[in-house]
């Protein structure tokens, strides 16, 4: 069960705990896609096809395994290779990969994220903590953030207990006294669970849980949460 009174800081993902991903980043291809279809048209046919996309990718994370927590870095590469493959303009992945990430950030939140953010930000320090590379200054959270902990920045993601003992520090208090919330089982609810976290899964789904080891609180929505934190 959750102990309120241990909670000092909350760390907060984001992908799919504030704002459905995958909406946005279909959105950031097809943007991508039809902006290479003007200014890049042979890369562009390259990447319509999935497998050679696949393939793109999958080279950039094997020879550059230095970016494997870098999903902008990635991207930029595999944007970079397909222009080069094409024998178009290689320079052209940065303009690329800008019209991607500006559509990548265009999120349309879940519809309690916004009060629930006022919420949690009102009574304790909220951490941003993320192994995706969403741009919470661009989308306009930034002001809900004492501060924002990213794999990309960081160089090691969730699980790793040494990303969330990062963000225990900083906003200068320990492991212990951090709720950790988030929709992942695996990254979010263990990774927290084994850095010494109290836990919320946050279960939008209302899927099965299958490990032994146990959230504090599994909540439906953020509303959930905060109204048993407010009770």
């Amino acid at each position: 069960m959750l102990d309120l009174k241990r909670i000092k800081a909350v760390t907060l993902d984001l992908d799919d705990t504030l704002w459905p991903v995958w909406p946005a980043i279909e959105r950031a291809e097809k943007a991508l896609e039809n902006w290479l279809s003007t200014h890049a048209p042979m890369t562009a046919a390259l990447f319509s096809n999935a497998v050679v996309r696949n393939e793109i990718r999958a080279h950039v994370v094997r020879t550059r395994p230095e970016l494997k927590h870098d999903m902008g870095a990635i991207r930029r590469e595999a944007i970079r290779l397909a222009l080069y493959r094409s024998r178009e303009n290689p320079l052209l992945a940065e303009q690329g990969y800008e019209i991607f990430f500006a559509e990548r950030n265009r999120v349309t939140l879940f519809e309690d994220a916004l009060q629930a953010l006022e919420f949690l930000s009102a009574r304790f320090p909220v951490v941003a903590l993320s192994n995706g590379n969403a741009d919470i200054e661009r989308i306009g959270l930034q002001r809900y953030f004492s501060a924002n902990v990213s794999a990309q920045a960081f160089g090691v993601g969730k699980p790793d207990p040494r990303i969330f003992h990062a963000a225990a520090g900083a906003v200068d208090t320990v492991p212990e006294n951090v709720l950790h919330i988030g929709d992942d089982a695996m990254l979010d609810v263990l990774g927290g669970l084994n850095a010494g976290m109290q836990t919320v899964w946050l279960n939008r789904a209302a899927s099965e849980w299958k490990h032994a080891e146990k959230p504090h609180i599994t909540v439906g929505s953020l509303t959930e949460l905060c109204d048993f934190i407010a009770a």
